[in-house]
């Protein structure tokens, strides 16, 4: 199903998203593959339709990338990519095609490779497969500023651009606009680099499946095993973990992790934080009645050269309860090493043996787990934490402890059959009061008799 395609990546593209919309399972996502160097993929190697590429098939699949004369690889990772999207989009939205650089640049490079199902555990341990492959020069590029992207033709170089996430409680721009942008990204880099007479090579694929919702014929017994896998779907890579000497000590783990500077500036630190790795922990610090988990990132966006994010977590017995709680009291921002914003927190804490785990941590009013302002600088964020889960204390087998979640026992839902059931019983109260109040009469006209008279006082 997906060959070498030279001349017609853009239908090849398309007949493989029809014919697995309905096949392909919520753990994989597509990946494709391009170089400027001709026969990179022998013609023979297929993958048949419903294949998933598992991790030990798609290293053999790129070994032609790691033995080519000139070793310049690029990775563009996004977070979320379906092989739908490519006509999902294209027939939503008229005109507009999203992937349109993409498709272009399959159609004209000399060898390419699409592989429209890769197991989402494959793509997880990529970086680690590309690094371990050869002696790559690494290069992160999260400000995408291709003007100042540097690459030495003379050593193999492997450049990694995390691409704009699609999706953020952060951000008022539409996926589509999202995808459209990234897509200017590829083909800007591209370009670039061709410009520049290097040789190399592109990987484009995703951390997870996106979710957009469809018209599919797939039956009621395949939505049930998609719903009961989605558990294990939603924790596509392993939490960030402190270690100090042979012990670890902090777990953390979110599946987004945003934040907004000045309402304008986005900074998307979920891949930097826990695929890439790409962040300083070596400040964090672990003792039995406090830890800091300190998280440091070099030049996250253009126009911040450092930042620092510190969670302040404490350990303390409670005579009231008669067990210790952790809590997580306070959260830090550094930026630039000069400007720290301070949020107090609400709503994070547990019992010390557990973790803690909320679905939306942030500033926004309508989370859980608030993260509440409490200087001048701090009201220059947003926050927006996804999924969070939280260990700091009692850490064992690298694992998290059985959590303790932040939504309360009235939610929302039972709130509304609260109320609705209390109208329910005033009314059916007040109905029956009013029927206990009607009264017949007392006396009774008989025809045999002379007629009733009732005085107007009664």
């Amino acid at each position: 199903m997906a060959r070498p395609c030279p001349a017609a990546a853009a239908p090849l593209l398309c007949a493989l998203a029809l014919l697995l919309r309905t096949s392909l399972s919520a753990h994989h996502v597509p990946m494709l593959l391009w170089s400027t160097q001709r026969s990179q993929w022998n013609p023979a190697t297929a993958v048949h339709g419903g294949q998933v590429v598992s991790a030990e098939e798609l290293t053999a699949l790129l070994q032609p990338l790691f033995t080519q004369n000139s070793r310049n690889l690029i990775l563009f990772l996004q977070d979320r990519l379906s092989i739908d999207d490519f006509t999902y989009f294209s027939e939503s939205y008229g005109n507009k095609n999203p992937f349109q650089n993409v498709q272009e640049i399959l159609q004209s490079s000399p060898s390419s490779l699409v592989l429209p199902a890769v197991d989402c555990k494959a793509t997880r341990s990529l970086l680690k497969v590309l690094q371990e492959s050869g002696d790559w020069k690494l290069t992160n590029v999260t400000n995408l500023n291709v003007s100042q992207l540097e690459v030495n033709a003379s050593h193999p170089n492997l450049l990694v651009v995390q691409l704009q996430p699609l999706t953020s409680d952060l951000k008022e721009i539409s996926t589509l606009e999202a995808i459209a942008e990234n897509d200017k990204i590829i083909g800007r880099v591209t370009m670039d680099l061709q410009e520049r007479g290097i040789n190399f090579s592109v990987i484009y694929t995703a951390v997870k499946p996106s979710r957009i919702s469809r018209k599919t014929d797939v039956v009621a017994e395949v939505r049930r095993q998609l719903m009961a896998a989605e558990e294990e779907e939603s924790s596509s890579y392993p939490p960030l973990n402190v270690t100090i000497g042979n012990d670890t000590c902090i777990l953390f783990y979110a599946s987004n992790f945003s934040l907004k500077a000045n309402s304008s500036v986005l900074i998307d630190l979920t891949n930097a934080t826990f695929l890439m790795q790409n962040v300083d922990i070596s400040a964090s610090e672990c003792s039995d009645s406090n830890t800091t988990l300190s998280l440091k990132y070099t030049e996250p966006v253009n126009g911040v050269s450092s930042l620092e994010i510190r969670f302040l977590m404490t350990n303390k017995f409670y005579e009231v309860s008669a067990r210790r709680w952790s809590t997580l009291d306070l959260v830090e921002i550094v930026q630039d090493g000069e400007k720290l914003a301070n949020f107090t927190v609400s709503g994070i804490s547990a019992p010390a043996e557990y973790s803690f785990h909320c679905q939306l941590v942030g500033t926004s009013n309508r989370y859980p787990a608030r993260l509440v302002p409490s200087n001048d600088e701090a009201k220059n964020w947003d926050i927006f934490i996804s999924e969070l889960q939280i260990q700091g204390f009692n850490v064992t087998n690298n694992q998290f402890s059985y959590a303790s979640d932040c939504t309360g026992f009235f939610t929302p839902g039972i709130w509304m059959g609260l109320v609705t059931s209390i109208i329910l019983l005033w009314i059916l109260t007040y109905g029956i009061h009013m029927i206990m109040q009607l009264t017949t009469n007392s006396r009774f006209d008989d025809p045999k008799g002379p007629a009733l008279s009732v005085p107007q006082t009664e």
